[in-house]
């Protein structure tokens, strides 16, 4: 009997060192993973790198001329009045050199548009920003191939 139990320890006793060993180098294995994983993400190339030197250039802006204007009314209702002032943005100085010449065009195109509109059509913060969204759609139909960047309101009266 007593060979019997040796027998049985040392076959039990081998699959058991195997698997340990398995274990263990599947453990090392990982470690080395994780290891080369930060170095690769945290630590590798740090000082060759040269910051990319890149300064954001200020838009430009440019002053429409004001504009007052009627806006449609129903017959037999007060005639209200809409005073604007505009300034459009573009990205940098040598577009507003570019721009300035077809500034009649823009100032005729906002005065087309503006006397279109409703008093109900500019009720609101909404109402602005479909004003904005359409003054600027319009502005860059005028001035392509130029783009700008945004129409900005420095006055709204309706009276």
């Amino acid at each position: 009997m007593a060979d019997d139990d040796q027998t049985e320890e040392g076959e039990s006793a081998a699959p058991k060192s195997k698997r340990k060993l398995f274990i263990m180098a599947g453990a090392a294995a990982l470690l080395l993973v994780i290891g080369g994983g930060s170095w690769f993400m945290f630590f590798r190339g740090h000082g060759e790198e040269k910051p990319a030197e890149i300064a954001a250039k200020p838009p430009a802006f440019m002053d429409v001329p004001e504009i007052l204007v009627n806006l449609a009314t129903q017959p037999g209702e007060r005639t209200q009045y809409l005073k604007v002032k505009v300034v459009l943005e573009v990205k940098d100085a040598p577009q507003v050199a570019q721009i300035q010449p077809t500034m009649p065009r823009v100032t005729d195109l906002f005065q087309t548009y503006l006397r279109e509109l409703r008093p109900g059509d500019l009720n609101g913060s909404i109402g602005l920003f479909r004003l904005k969204e359409e003054l600027t759609r319009r502005v860059n139909a005028a001035v392509s191939p130029n783009q700008v960047s945004a129409v900005l309101f420095k006055e709204i009266v309706i009276q």
